[in-house]
């Protein structure tokens, strides 16, 4: 199952080229993961981004869809799609590490954690 967040593009996130700023993408990928999984302690160890289409304008919305590609012992992989209007413009992949609260170390993922990512597994 895919989870799907709306993202407001402001005007301030174009950059002088007219156009999202590429950086903008992980915030938007970074608020639709809030979206989905505010609850998790978990940082981002790797993030890559392919840019297929501009965003060149604000005060619209997007949307970010997302799924888990894989769920490991204590990390897993997210994969987003920013679209505008049915236009691909980006595909995203992070690979989060879940963490303890105190020391930021990783930890593995609970149970709780794995019945939530599973939902969202692509397999499914």
């Amino acid at each position: 199952m895919k989870f799907t967040n709306k993202q407001y593009v402001r005007w301030d996130d174009l950059d002088a080229m007219g156009h999202v700023n590429h950086a903008k993408y992980l915030t938007f990928a970074q608020e639709a993961r809030f979206a989905m999984l505010g609850i998790f302690d978990m940082v981002v160890a790797r993030a890559e981004a392919d840019y297929k289409a501009p965003i060149a304008e604000g005060n619209i919305f997007i949307d970010v869809s997302m799924w888990v590609e894989s769920i490991g012992t204590s990390s897993f992989i997210l994969v987003y799609e920013v679209s505008n209007n049915g236009v691909l413009c980006s595909r995203i992949k992070t690979v989060q590490v879940s963490v303890t609260e105190d020391t930021k170390s990783s930890r593995p993922l609970s149970e709780l954690q794995r019945e939530v990512l599973s939902k969202y597994l692509e397999s499914q």
